[in-house]
Formats: C-alpha cells, structure tokens, sequence
C-alpha cells in the first residue's frame, strides 16, 4: 500500500500545480503569450493574503475575497497598460517585459517583507487527514486544493464553450484579425484573460502559503512547476493542464521515495522526455477551449 499511497499524494500535489498551470495555459491560448512574471505573482497572492490577515484579521480562506479581486484587477491593468503594447512585435518584447517585471516583483517583495520565509496559518485543517483504506491516509488540504483546481477547470471549461464572452475568448485565440473584422475588441479581450489568469494565480498563491512555507524568491521555481504542467499537458488545453500536474506530481513524489533528492529531478525528466518525444504535450489543444 505504500506506493499506492505515494501515488494518491501525488495525484493530489498535481492539483496544486494544475493551479499553477491554468492561468498560463490560458494566456498563451487567447493571446499566445508566455508570462514570466507567472510564479512571482503566486508568491506575492500569498504575501497579499499574510497582510490581510496581519491588518485585516482575516483568515486565509476569507483573504480569497480580498486578493482574488484586487488580481483580478491587476491582470486588467497589466495587460491593458503595459503588455497589449507589446504584443504583435514578435516573441521577444512580451518576454523582456515579463522578466523585468519578474525581477522588480522580487525585489519589492524582499524589501517590504525580506528574505526570512513566511506562511499562512489556517488553522487544524493544515493537519487534517482522512484515511481512505489501511495505509492510505491523504491529506484534507490537498483535497480541497485539488478539488479547487477541478471546479476552476469546469468553470473556464463552461466559461469558454457556453457564454458568448467565451466565444469571443476562442475567436480572437483562433484569429484576432477575423475576430476583430466581427466586432470584437481583441485588446479588451487580452485585458480580461489576463485578468482571470492572474484570479487564478491569487487561488494558487493562497493555497501555496496555506501548505507550505514561501519567500520573495520562490517565483521562478513555482514558474518551472507551471511551465512543466502545461508542457507535459499541452500548451493551451485546460484538461491537459490538470493531467499535465497529476504526472509532475506523482513522478516528483515517485522520484522522492526512490531518493529524496530526486524530487524535482524526476519531474524535469518527465518533462524533458515529453518534449524529446512529443512535443506539442499529450493533449493538443482543441476548439471546444479544451
């Protein structure tokens, strides 16, 4: 039962890298751009959440209120003040944008709370556990973050293929200039997707500082841990993205039982093997948004 229970961690440690996932997944679908600023922003939706319960009182869960929105607002901004500027010069603007923005996001957040680690307290919930037959025992915190991952999918999912916003989401990804020639306003599109991306990334964020421990430099890491989920899974395909973090969590989990230092290395493997062999991912992405 021992590797039937390293396995079910695993598949639960895939939620939270499936949070990771989606949000970069779906910029790159709309608007065909890769974030470097991605993990940055995760760690600073964990400080956010730190200071609304330091000033606020509020809990971890109650600062998803607060800290969803305000990313929600921030993605708009971003995209609509800085990156729709960069857009349609080729690959590499966007990308120096993102990197720059990564490394001032680093810097404010060591200067405002230094290098010393900090985490989220929420409480007996942290060690909760259920145990599903003798020798599997899973964790409630890694429940409900999977279960998170599976509704945000759904919802995007639902978003994407039933609501006429949605629609236009897939009509500007398949073709701006055509999308454009219909009506629809490509830039204000682009603003909304980065938006709910960086929603997405402030959900990730909170539970990132819930189960475990996080500084200013964490970004980068958490960026490879989403960059591996989508690659594994398929560069813009929702469903991908959840398989793509259920394969990085259990080879990582796998690896680690087999030596503790092989944790991260087992996921890169995975990942590199995937590229060697197919590399478009195992899911390509669809017209359906999936």
């Amino acid at each position: 039962m021992q590797w039937v229970n390293i396995i079910a961690q695993g598949i639960l440690l895939g939620g939270l890298y499936a949070l990771y996932g989606t949000g970069l997944s779906l910029i790159f679908g709309v608007m065909r751009l890769v974030n470097l600023t991605h993990g940055d922003l995760i760690v600073a939706a964990a400080y956010l959440a730190l200071l609304a319960g330091r000033f606020l009182g509020l809990s971890p869960w109650l600062s998803l209120l607060l800290v969803v929105p305000l990313f929600f607002l921030l993605g708009i901004l971003l995209q609509r003040g800085l990156l729709n500027r960069a857009l349609g010069r080729g690959v590499l603007p966007p990308l120096i944008i993102t990197f720059g923005l990564s490394v001032i996001v680093q810097n404010i957040l060591q200067l405002a709370f230094t290098a010393d680690t900090q985490g989220l307290d929420a409480g007996p919930i942290e060690v909760a556990s259920i145990t599903v037959v003798p020798g599997v025992t899973i964790g409630v915190l890694p429940v409900i973050t999977f279960v998170a991952a599976v509704i945000i999918l759904l919802g995007l999912h639902w978003f994407l293929t039933r609501t006429t916003l949605g629609r236009a989401f897939r009509a500007t990804s398949d073709d701006p200039t055509t999308a454009e020639l219909m009506g629809i306003n490509s830039r204000q599109i682009y603003g909304l997707a980065m938006g709910m991306s960086l929603a997405f990334v402030a959900v990730g964020g909170v539970l990132l500082g819930v189960r475990t421990t996080f500084s200013p430099t964490d970004g980068p890491a958490r960026l490879i841990f989403a960059f591996e989920t989508v690659i594994i899974g398929g560069l813009g395909s929702l469903w991908g993205t959840l398989a793509g973090g259920i394969i990085l969590g259990v080879s990582q989990n796998i690896g680690a039982q087999l030596n503790p230092a092989w944790f991260q290395l087992a996921g890169h493997l995975v990942t590199l093997a995937l590229l060697a062999f197919r590399p478009s991912g195992l899911f390509a992405r669809t017209r359906d948004g999936g």
